[in-house]
């Protein structure tokens, strides 16, 4: 072979990286040894299908760490393959290898305290410490072996390193065959890169994050012998937003002003289905219903169905997004736990225990699921279901009919939705089913076969508002037919906004505005509220819909009950909370209040800031408050 295809060179940093992947699974193992009454892995099969989950994960880890080892492996510089370039490769690559690689080692220890992969917020909380080189010490007596162990698996690696070598030939290379190869052989690395990183190169899914090692897992831990150290590090960097937070606020006035632990009494005795509506960025202005009182002109809605359901249910007008991420949504309305600056599915604190919608209706003899038509893992749900403890998944894989596949995000809603029907159709009640739709999204197109049936309105995204609209009127012309129908509590929202014609929702805090609606087929819950709601309201109102009489952590407020709980939203935008409650909307920058709107400037446009009263004051000690309270349950495992 011609020295221009530059074979040698290619495999030789095939095998070196394939070394990398031989002593991750070596470090795995060992993880698995120091840790095995914790991780439970009760099989030599099971082991082995960890493995190969967490084989994703190293690639992303790898890639990452070797990314410059590789760089200049593949560049055409010539004298790549000459003894001293060869060298100053074989230190980069084990500079590199070596520091993460030891990572991993840390944990053989540290994971029975911590009962997690070290995270860079671990890694963070050591500058607070005096007295490093005495720890470092410390842990060197006490735990040597582990130690070895680092330094004989390195010893093996750099053993094994140099059994391949790439041999220097003084050859006269034609240069116009040697660059155009050498460019063919740089673009495919990078492209199998950048897929790498990413987990897939799939448009419907995210980058691989931390939550993801829950997609496929039946007991929560053995996600950490799915993952690496080196991974979970580089996943949270620059995550260090969820530390604890201090204003110094007592628990007498977080208790009074926030209430995190709430009890409702109800007359309620029977145990209603429940079935759950996050409906992919389906804004409130999209929504005839919320919009009739808002006084916009030209105003025209594309949600002609939900519009007449509206008549029958329960609705509010003046509801917000504590996020602006679909899994923002997820963890906001199933769990009571808000994002902000960053997701907190995405910190190093998502895998802890949580007291939830699903943990609850579970202890009450639910029979939970989660519905969600892209592919398996899409997103994060399927990772932050498991956490959640739902019974069932169903997304793609269960439907199991990609004839019904949009081609981007997953299943078109209308079948999915007949698909969510007939699998509660089997079921024997009671049941809690959540269903995350897919239609309303970017690139906004609906099937062929309704290409021209609804209104392409002013924005792409107004046809799929109509599309998934209709699903909804299907799903329900179904529903209605069965017995379970009845006695069943129907929620709808949104998870977050989208795409904004009106300049009523252009505005900065209702870019976050989106529908609620309760519709109960056997009560009489009939209405129109404007009070302010948001996303974690709904976890406690279901409880109390139900009957549920025990306290439980919330953040939020139940919206049917006679409790007299004062109305607030918070959420994140441009670096700032923003804290609704009463006559006026609070800017905070995490350390202090930035300004004071008027509860009706949703668009933030004359700050009152200078003209400060006693209530003003008030709101930002509440805010200080939902945050001390927030970050301390979060980083402290209260939740």
């Amino acid at each position: 072979m011609k020295n221009f295809f530059r074979i040698e060179e290619y495999k030789a940093l095939l095998y070196r990286i394939s070394l990398v992947y031989f002593f991750y699974f070596i470090a795995r193992f060992l993880f698995l040894v120091y840790n095995y009454s914790l991780l439970k892995v009760t099989s030599i099969s099971e082991f082995f299908n960890l493995v190969y989950q967490g084989l994703a994960f190293d690639t992303t880890a790898i890639l990452y760490i070797n990314a410059l080892f590789i760089l200049f492996s593949i560049l055409p510089f010539w004298k790549n393959t000459k003894p001293g370039y060869q060298k100053f490769t074989f230190y980069l690559y084990f500079i590199t290898n070596l520091l993460a690689y030891a990572t991993n080692f840390i944990d053989f220890i540290y994971y029975k305290f911590i009962y997690a992969r070290t995270t860079i917020a671990v890694l963070d909380s050591l500058k607070d410490e005096n007295n490093l080189g005495s720890m470092f010490f410390r842990f060197l007596v006490s735990y040597w072996h582990v130690f070895a162990l680092f330094f004989a698996t390195s010893y093996l690696w750099i053993y094994l390193y140099k059994k391949v070598r790439v041999e220097h030939k003084e050859i006269q290379y034609s240069k116009i065959k040697y660059f155009s190869f050498s460019k063919i052989g740089v673009v495919l690395i990078l492209v199998l890169m950048v897929g790498g990183i990413r987990g897939d190169f799939k448009k419907s899914t995210r980058p691989l994050n931390m939550i993801d090692a829950n997609r496929n897992v039946t007991k929560v831990e053995h996600a950490d012998v799915i993952l690496n150290t080196p991974f979970a590090i580089i996943r949270t960097l620059g995550k260090t937003s969820f530390k604890e937070t201090n204003f110094n606020i007592s628990e007498k006035i977080v208790n009074e002003s926030i209430k995190p632990f709430k009890v409702y009494s109800s007359d309620e005795t029977s145990q209603p289905n429940i079935v759950l509506f996050i409906t992919e960025s389906y804004g409130r202005e999209y929504w005839g219903a919320f919009n009739k009182d808002k006084q916009i002109p030209n105003y025209v809605s594309y949600t002609p169905f939900l519009d007449k359901l509206a008549k029958n249910s329960l609705i509010f007008t003046d509801v917000y997004a504590n996020g602006s991420k679909s899994i923002h949504g997820m963890s906001s309305v199933l769990a009571g736990i808000p994002s902000f600056k960053d997701a907190y599915t995405s910190s190093p604190y998502a895998k802890q225990k949580v007291e939830s919608l699903v943990s609850i209706l579970k202890g009450q003899g639910y029979d939970t699921s989660f519905f969600h038509g892209a592919p398996n893992g899409s997103m994060g749900f399927q990772g932050f279901g498991n956490i959640l403890g739902f019974d069932h998944y169903y997304g793609k894989t269960e439907y199991n009919n990609d004839n019904d596949f949009d081609g981007v995000w997953g299943i078109w809603d209308e079948p999915f939705f007949q698909f969510m029907k007939q699998t509660l159709d089997k079921k024997k009640g009671p049941f809690f089913s959540t269903i995350f739709t897919v239609s309303s999204h970017e690139p906004y197109i609906v099937p062929k076969k309704y290409e021209n049936k609804f209104p392409k309105g002013d924005l792409p995204i107004h046809q799929c508002v109509g599309y998934t609209d209709m699903a909804f009127e299907k799903f329900f012309e179904a529903a209605k037919k069965e017995p379970w129908f009845e006695n069943t509590i129907f929620i709808i929202t949104a998870d977050h906004c989208n795409q904004t014609f009106y300049p009523e929702y252009k505005k900065v805090v209702n870019r976050s505005a989106i529908p609620l609606l309760i519709y109960y087929p056997k009560k009489n819950l009939v209405g129109k509220r404007t009070d302010i709601v948001q996303h974690i309201d709904i976890y406690p109102t279901i409880l109390d819909m139900i009957g549920y009489n025990k306290p439980f952590r919330s953040w939020g407020r139940s919206l049917v009950s006679n409790n007299k709980e004062t109305p607030y939203a918070i959420n994140y935008f441009s670096n700032q909370y923003q804290f609704q409650s009463g006559n006026y909307i609070c800017t905070f920058d995490g350390k202090k209040a930035t300004g004071f709107y008027a509860i009706s400037d949703k668009g933030l446009e004359k700050n009152l800031i200078s003209k400060r009263n006693a209530e003003m004051n008030a709101l930002e000690i509440k805010c200080k408050a939902f945050l001390q309270d927030y970050f301390d349950r979060i980083v402290n495992k209260k939740l």
